[in-house]
């Protein structure tokens, strides 16, 4: 080969090296539910920064908050005994410095009556553990002057609350509402020790919302919340005229009642002008959707209490309501895995599985493709809560009814559903799911010889994929002509990203693609197609002479 006809060829490997891949897509600066880590940390604050140290220091720049402004808290345990944190300036944040919740702790001891409160919209409280609030650890409340929007309430650990872990109300005269909030990726808990401060007959509860719209609870674990006498609220509860809630992929251990829509058969409740439920007097909740939650309890003590579990799912009042892929399961029995109650309830229970009974009582209620009555054996530890499916759950497996595209594409582990030929009951979809579909591929390097090409191909590996195979044409490749064309292999690792191979060459243009598998055999959709030459970024086709 010529030195100039060398030199051309390594010009040629250079500019495909030095193309650069396509571009990340865009993200929220939020987490979201499409995200494939649900809870992952959140990005660096922006703004104005202000970082403290002590309960004094942590108090002063509350009192002196400036919109767009973060308090960043160093690691360290902080006893209000008392004092507490009104937020009142909208677009602030309250953040540990670390990002480890457990490392910054709040600790209202029982004498601050809430140890955060937001009167305000556009307000983040994340990565912190709040304790031993006399009332609320956080309360989320309107103004008489304004509603209260977009509260972001991420990986929290709130512990022994008072009353209502986290309330939100409005405040005010009821002309403004606390609207279109998110907690996300927290745990709530009421434990023995914070029992017995439990008051007026066990009123207390997980998530408590009254005449709010918008919310979004997803990707919870609420814990514990009983007591011996009287009668918890849920771990999840939106009432008196609330709408749209969505309750998603949250684990609820051992509560009395589990995730509710109403509560009343009457009462004070927000109205909305374009009255979404025509004719009824009194409605608890409007619309929303409850699924892909695990709702569990085997705790003796819970059972043996006044009320037991009482409820798993529990909709009362509740119009237009959906109940879509949860699984409620109990060692013991509950008075209702799922319970629908008075007059003006209208909902849709789908793709449900319990292990104990749904209970009519009262209203309407749309029953499709539940599983009642199922046995533990389902379930990978039924007895210790871990309600993911086994092997052998054929009674739940692929026995879901269809439902309409964007209701319940997920399961509880944000896996895509279905998996098999139909949905799985419950909240978890069996099995893993086909890898995603390949979209860098491209040619880093390509030398042609007499009648052949060697090539480099790179790619980033889908996260399950277990095996690769990589084909070649020369036309365009397509799902419709996939397997007509050239196998190059199939036999690459599943976290391969890279392959050099050899192919025969005529001289024009050159397809490849590429297709994964999960470890069942599950193929991926076809990848973009990768080519050469690239006549829009390289240059033209070098040949080694003889």
């Amino acid at each position: 080969m010529s030195k100039i006809t060398a030199l051309l060829s390594l010009l040629v490997g250079l500019m495909l090296l030095l193309t650069p891949a396509p571009p990340d897509r865009a993200t929220s600066p939020f987490p979201s539910a499409t995200s494939g880590d649900l809870c992952p940390p959140l990005p660096a604050p922006t703004g104005t920064i202000v970082d403290v140290s002590s309960v004094a220091e942590l108090l002063d720049a509350v009192n002196n908050l400036e919109p767009n402004t973060t308090i960043r808290i160093a690691d360290g345990t902080y006893n209000l005994h008392g004092a507490y944190l009104w937020i009142d300036v909208s677009g602030v944040a309250i953040r540990s410095a670390s990002g480890n919740r457990e490392a910054v702790v709040i600790d209202g001891n029982y004498e601050t009556s809430e140890i955060v409160t937001i009167a305000v919209s556009n307000v983040t409280i994340a990565d912190l553990t709040l304790q031993r609030a006399y009332t609320h650890p956080i309360h989320v409340v309107s103004t008489g002057e304004a509603d209260t929007q977009n509260t972001f309430i991420y990986n929290v650990h709130i512990i022994d609350p008072g009353e209502q872990a986290i309330k939100i109300n409005p405040g005010g005269n009821g002309t403004h509402f606390a609207d279109n909030g998110i907690i996300a990726c927290s745990h709530i808990a009421l434990t023995d020790a914070g029992r017995p401060h439990i008051r007026n007959d066990c009123y207390t509860g997980g998530v408590d919302g009254h005449q709010a719209w918008g919310w979004v609870i997803r990707d919870n674990v609420i814990e514990g919340f009983w007591c011996e006498s009287g009668l918890s609220e849920h771990g999840i509860h939106f009432w008196r005229g609330c709408r749209d809630t969505v309750v998603e992929r949250n684990v609820l251990i051992d509560n009395a009642r589990g995730a509710g829509f109403g509560l009343m058969q009457a009462g004070e409740a927000r109205v909305y002008d374009d009255d979404p439920c025509p004719g009824a007097d009194y409605v608890g909740h409007y619309d929303g959707i409850i699924r892909n939650n695990f709702i569990f309890a085997s705790r003796e003590d819970l059972f043996l209490s006044a009320y037991g579990f009482d409820c798993g799912i529990c909709l009362a009042q509740a119009c237009g309501s959906q109940v879509l892929h949860n699984t409620v399961a109990s060692t013991d029995e509950p008075f209702s895995s799922i319970e629908w109650r008075f007059a003006n309830t209208d909902a849709e229970i789908t793709n449900n599985l319990v292990s104990h009974n749904l209970r009519d009582r009262g209203g309407v209620a749309y029953l499709a493709g539940n599983l009642d009555y199922a046995s533990l054996s389902l379930f990978a530890d039924g007895a210790g809560g871990d309600l993911h499916l086994v092997e052998s759950a054929s009674s739940a497996i692929d026995k879901g009814v269809s439902l309409a595209q964007g209701l319940c594409d997920d399961d509880i582990d944000g896996d895509a559903r279905p998996i098999g030929p139909a949905p799985d009951v419950g909240a978890d979809e069996y099995g893993t799911p086909p890898p995603a579909a390949v979209t860098d591929l491209r040619v880093t390097t390509a030398i042609a010889s007499s009648g052949t090409l060697t090539t480099t191909l790179r790619w980033t590996a889908p996260a399950t994929a277990f095996t690769i195979t990589l084909r070649y044409s020369g036309t365009l490749i397509t799902g419709a002509n996939w397997a007509t064309a050239s196998l190059i292999t199939n036999t690459l690792s599943g976290s391969a990203e890279t392959c050099t191979a050899t192919i025969p060459y005529g001289g024009n243009t050159v397809y490849f693609g590429l297709k994964s598998q999960n470890a069942k055999g599950d193929w991926s959709d076809l990848s973009n197609n990768a080519f050469w030459p690239h006549w829009d970024v390289y240059l033209p086709l070098v040949t080694k002479g003889r």
